[in-house]
């Protein structure tokens, strides 16, 4: 065999290996597409389609009058499958879409818009994203009248996926006891606390996941409709939180402190109806709600003299005290072992009687007491703390709350012979300012202590879930007797000792001044933590209420310079709104004539409307067959007959007889300059009735 024959072989035998294999190719193409093609194209589906989460929508959380604390809204990312609309819809709205799309998202061209769907449509896409920004509910109603958009996702093919965002309605107020939950289910208040209830139970959905890794909702009849969640009901009054955390603030700034804290609560009830809490930003300038201190770990601290309650509850329990006694103070320092107690005022206050010792506030007086009376037996002393409750959390409703901290004699390593003394003006104890007012609350309740609660009811619609009803921790944390003392040494406090600078006005307060130095690294500081605690109306409390001011700076730093006054302020705006705490004004006595007969009531004028609307209201004949909208009046049988006052008329109007207001609406429409002197209805007037109207002239009125 030559050459040429052996490689002519060699290639006709590479060709028919060729073809060989291209023939086994496509036989292998044509098997799959025909014979395994439903078996594989089942795999496929089964690896594209999958029952995904579909979230719930969580619930509101409410304030006590029903005003919204939190919700969730409904927004949207719109979506398009353009292969769904036909050709003819298509191309006449086409060009309406883009142009409506790139007027209300203003990121590209109407062009960029038709060529970004047109290509989509080419390439067979079934889900192309139109834009990521998230839409709410009237602008996808808007979206929805749109040409290809109107016919729906069937027809059209836009698909709006629902995404929900936590909403605040009133921003930051009561920010922290609302509360967060994050991706992670960590966070804070009520959010998370109840996060059992809010979330509900998220269903399932078919989805098939397309081109880039998305996922496409598909209608599936196995889809499971999720559960919505539960809604809470809180005691929170929301005009009470504004109030509280508006004069926090203002004291915060003024005295530049690190943090505060304000708790109001309802003496009967044991209802929160604000909770408030700020503290300085990290970088120093302004202040934000970021822990609940009022509640929290981070709030157990030495509470200073506001504990002095518990001490007198004890001393006067066990009979040994009488509030006239006297107590010795001396220049306002006393040696206990090797340390020594001192007074805040310089060169001490003498000899004091128990009552003022308390009013006063003297850590020697307190200190000298207690370690006298309980100095042989402290666990009799700490019995009382047991006895009012405080010795364990309350098991409130919002997770964190701090854990109370008392030493305790058996513990020979911590428990020294400074310590009762120390322990009874409120230092080697912690107490979350919640605990303490609990403490306030219970003397203002007679002696029962109720659990405080910041939830009332879980429900769906109209529908309870679940009720919580006030729970009451201690019956009596003292005897009658005793309680009526301490309510009289809490008035005397604000009346008589270091809260006075808050006496006086409508109502009376009862409550106790603290100041604590703070405790760092182990040695007390120059720094404060300023407190006050009490109730009003002191003679039929409703309301206590705490307020915690921590390392206030310059002058008068104590708890009656920097907390007391902000319980003045939020108690006299609570007072003011809360009309059941007003007392109605007296009566007038009914006018007589001479002769003793009653005297008609006679209104002189006035708007017509306005004054039939009273006498109608208190059942006063009255008669008006005029179309003037002012009158005067005029006595007829025992009736007001209205007769017309034509102060529309281009003349100086008649204004006798009205009120300031109408006056002064009345003659400033007529261009007139007003000045008055007097009080009540207008008996005079510069510029006779009926005369020209000087231009930019002035009048004169005089009330009576």
């Amino acid at each position: 065999m030559n050459i040429k024959k052996s490689i002519l072989l060699r290639v006709r035998l590479a060709f028919l290996a060729v073809v060989l294999f291209a023939g086994a190719i496509l036989y292998r193409i044509a098997h799959v597409q025909f014979v395994d093609g439903d078996k594989w194209r089942q795999k496929a589906e089964d690896i594209n389609l999958q029952y995904r989460k579909v979230s719930a929508t969580r619930g509101n959380i409410y304030s006590d009058d029903g005003s919204l604390l939190a919700t969730s809204l409904p927004f949207y990312r719109v979506a398009l499958d353009p292969g769904i609309v036909d050709e003819d819809e298509y191309r006449a709205g086409i060009d309406s879409l883009a142009m409506n799309l790139s007027a209300f998202y203003k990121d590209r061209s109407s062009t960029a818009y038709r060529r970004m769907i047109n290509d989509a449509r080419l390439e067979g896409k079934r889900y192309l994203v139109i834009n990521r920004r998230q839409i709410g509910y009237q602008e996808k109603q808007r979206m929805s009248e749109w040409p290809i958009f109107r016919k729906g996702r069937m027809g059209g093919g836009v698909i709006f996926e629902k995404v929900e965002k936590r909403y605040n309605p009133f921003k930051n107020l009561a920010g922290r006891t609302v509360g967060f939950l994050n991706e992670d289910r960590y966070g804070a208040g009520l959010e998370y606390s109840f996060n059992g209830y809010l979330e509900g139970k998220n269903g399932e959905a078919l989805f098939q996941k397309i081109a880039g890794g998305t996922w496409k909702p598909v209608h599936d009849a196995e889809d499971i409709r999720p559960e919505d969640g539960f809604d809470i009901v809180t005691t929170i009054d929301i005009n009470i939180q504004d109030v509280a955390e508006s004069a926090l603030l203002r004291q915060l700034i003024n005295k530049d402190a690190e943090y505060g804290s304000v708790v109001v609560m309802e003496v009967k009830t044991g209802h929160i109806k604000a909770i408030a809490n700020l503290e300085k930003k990290d970088n120093g300038y302004g202040y934000g709600e970021y822990y609940n201190y009022a509640i929290g770990e981070q709030g157990l601290t030495e509470p200073g003299s506001t504990f002095k309650l518990l001490s007198m509850l004890a001393l006067l329990e066990e009979g040994k005290v009488n509030l006239n006694d006297t107590v010795d103070t001396g220049d306002g320092n006393y040696k206990f072992y090797n340390q020594t107690m001192r007074d805040s005022k310089y060169g001490g206050y003498g000899k004091l009687s128990v009552r003022e010792v308390f009013e006063k506030s003297s850590n020697v007086g307190v200190s000298k007491l207690v370690d006298e009376h309980f100095g042989v037996d402290p666990s009799k002393y700490l019995a009382y703390i047991e006895q009012a409750g405080l010795d364990k959390p309350f098991g409130f409703q919002l997770k964190g709350e701090g854990v109370p901290y008392f030493k305790s004699p058996t513990d020979k390593k911590n428990w020294y012979g400074t310590t009762l003394p120390w322990m009874s003006i409120g230092y080697e104890v912690k107490l979350t300012p919640m605990h303490t007012l609990a403490l306030y609350n219970a003397v203002a309740n007679g002696g029962r202590m109720v659990k405080p609660m910041i939830v009332e009811r879980i429900q769906r619609g109209n529908s309870k879930e679940e009720e919580y009803d006030t729970e009451v921790i201690r019956k009596s944390i003292a005897s009658d007797d005793t309680i009526e003392k301490l309510q009289g040494l809490l008035q005397g406090v604000v009346e008589r000792g270091t809260a006075r600078n808050i006496s006086g006005g409508a109502y009376k307060i009862a409550g106790k001044t603290g100041t604590a130095q703070k405790l760092v690294n182990g040695r007390y500081t120059k720094r404060y933590y300023t407190s006050f605690a009490g109730y009003f109306p002191a003679d039929n409390p409703k309301y206590s209420m705490i307020i915690v001011i921590d390392s206030p700076k310059g002058f008068n730093v104590y708890g009656g310079d920097v907390s007391a006054p902000v319980f003045k302020e939020i108690a006299d705006k609570i007072y003011a709104q809360d009309l059941n705490l007003n007392k109605p004004l007296p009566q007038p006595k009914p006018k007589r004539d001479k002769s003793g007969t009653l005297v008609f009531p006679y209104i002189q004028a006035g708007n017509v409307e306005e004054l039939q609307m009273i006498c109608n209201k208190f059942g006063l004949s009255n008669h008006y067959a005029g179309e003037e909208e002012w009158v005067k009046s005029a006595v007829v049988n025992r009736s007001i007959a209205w007769q017309p006052n034509k102060v529309e008329a281009p003349v100086v109007p008649d204004v006798a007889g009205l009120t300031l207001r109408d006056a002064l609406y009345i003659l400033e429409n007529k261009g007139l300059s007003v000045n008055y002197t007097g009080k009540g209805r207008v008996k005079y007037q510069s510029l006779r009735a009926g005369t020209n109207v000087p231009k930019g002239g002035r009048i004169m009125i005089e009330l009576s």
